[in-house]
Order: C-alpha cells, then sequence, then structure tokens
C-alpha cells in the first residue's frame, strides 16, 4: 500500500540506529513490530513492548525522532486494502 509517504527503507541513523522506514529530514519513522518486539503478559493476555523496543524508542525520541509504531497484531486483524488504509491514514496523521 502506498500512500505518498516518501521514504527510505532500512535506514540508518548517524547514531546506529535501523528504522524501517524513515523521513530522516522531518526525523519521524515508522516501525513495523512483529512478534519479537513484544511480550504476552500472562495475566492480561495482552502483548506488551519489550524492555529493548521499549529503549529503542527512547532513545530515538531523546535524539529528536518521532516514530510511530506499527504492531503485527493490530495489522493482522485488517482484512482489506480499505481497512489498512484507514488504519495507516490514522497512524500517520493523513
Amino acid at each position: 500500500i502506498r500512500y505518498g509517504w516518501t521514504h527510505e527503507f532500512e535506514y540508518v541513523t548517524e547514531d546506529g540506529f535501523s528504522l524501517d522506514m524513515a523521513k530522516p529530514s522531518s526525523k519521524h519513522a515508522i516501525e513495523v513490530d512483529g512478534p519479537s518486539h513484544f511480550l504476552r503478559n500472562p495475566a492480561t493476555g495482552r502483548w506488551i513492548d519489550n524492555g529493548a523496543t521499549r529503549l529503542k524508542s527512547r532513545l530515538l525520541a531523546a535524539l529528536g525522532w518521532t516514530v510511530t509504531h506499527i504492531p503485527f497484531f493490530e495489522w493482522e486483524c485488517l482484512m482489506s486494502e480499505a481497512d489498512k488504509r484507514r488504519y495507516l491514514e490514522t497512524k500517520l496523521g493523513c
């Protein structure tokens, strides 16, 4: 799905962070987070960010980056292209 969001894939920041998609000029990134980015809370069954994902997000924010996360468990629920488009438009503020 394309939305005119001109970006670089697998961008590496000058600080050494790898980003799935990035607009370096505005320091905006999209991270597509698969299961390895999460832990499952055994009491509630809810997915929560693991420590490495939280740390990376905090460090990027401290460096001035805005990161939009696309968690796998939200994306997998989207059945149609229209649902995916609406989801991305909402996440990206389009």
